[in-house]
């Protein structure tokens, strides 16, 4: 499921070489551990057709084409719909469209065009099912590595991984909190949809910087609320219907935070409201969405009360 001979042999010739002194074993006891429905997911995976893709288009959207016969697509939507549910996307595989629920491409357009990512390493934190490593890939990035605990979301990679297995993408089951203290090895760290859900969000910049070299980027994505730098939500108990939502800065108080934690040139790129176009619920993601969490009422407010959902991308420079 996960190439880890390749993920080493290319380890050991960067400044995360240090890293392989932990990681086999640590990867070695997770997968012994596992999950309850990964046979169920396993089976979907074994089902995938072998195909190779004809065209690879990864810079302006995810799409794999190729000639393929109505019953090998039909094989092929199966067995990817024995992935569900599909949060980040969408894939277009082989003439199947995978309509998830987060129009992720809109977010990365607007992240994108702020960035450079040539021949950079990076790390995506929170990576999800990785659609943004396929989207950094194709944005230059030199390599890519995510980190995810959830099992469905390594195992949608994986399947999209089937079909592009030369390329230098790689996806773990690990959170944050156990990558190797101060790990400096990557040019780029994304973090986006986490810093919310961290009961000490200064700390998860910290540690955040913490896996930057010097002089590299970190991408923070997140919600937040309007306001001055002094600028808090602290949600009662839930927040659009999420149990765990913690904290939801102003963007100014999030500037600020970022240079207590260390950052220099701190700016933010991007403030947009979450749309019930961009978030809702398909075929392939058929639970709640965003229509549901808010105010039937007054769509500008949570369900319960809260100013709806607005996002804020920032980028900051570890000196």
């Amino acid at each position: 499921m996960i190439q880890l001979e390749r993920l080493y042999a290319h380890l050991a010739q960067t400044p995360l070489k240090a890293w392989l002194d932990t990681l086999p074993a640590q990867l070695e006891a997770k997968l012994d551990k596992g999950h309850g429905d990964l046979a169920r997911w396993s089976a979907a995976l074994n089902a995938l057709p072998a195909l190779t893709p004809s065209q690879i288009e990864l810079r302006e959207s995810l799409t794999l084409s190729a000639d393929v016969d109505s019953d090998v697509r039909v094989q092929l939507e199966q067995a990817l719909l024995g992935l569900k549910p599909w949060r980040k996307g969408p894939f277009h595989l082989f003439d199947v469209h995978v309509d998830t629920e987060w129009r992720s491409d809109w977010k990365w357009q607007r992240v994108a065009k702020h960035l450079d990512l040539n021949g950079k390493r990076v790390l995506d934190v929170g990576s999800g099912n990785g659609y943004y490593l396929w989207r950094m890939l194709g944005a230059g990035a030199r390599s890519v590595i995510g980190v995810d605990p959830n099992w469905l979301f390594l195992c949608q990679f994986a399947a999209v991984q089937k079909y592009l297995p030369e390329l230098p993408a790689w996806q773990l089951p690990l959170t944050l909190e156990e990558l190797p203290e101060k790990l400096e090895g990557f040019d780029t760290t994304f973090s986006m949809g986490v810093l919310y859900h961290r009961r000490s969000p200064i700390d998860h910049l910290i540690q955040l910087k913490d896996t930057l070299l010097p002089g590299g980027t970190l991408v923070l994505e997140t919600l937040i609320v309007p306001g001055d730098e002094q600028q808090v939500l602290v949600p009662e108990d839930r927040y659009a219907q999420m149990r765990n939502v913690w904290f939801l800065p102003s963007a100014r108080a999030l500037e600020l935070w970022l240079r207590r934690a260390g950052f220099s040139d701190v700016r933010t790129v991007d403030i947009t409201p979450t749309s019930a176009d961009e978030q809702r619920s398909t075929e392939w993601m058929s639970f709640q969405s965003l229509p549901d969490f808010l105010d039937p009422h007054d769509r500008t407010k949570t369900c319960e009360g809260y100013p709806a959902p607005l996002r804020a991308t920032l980028i900051a420079r570890k000196p």
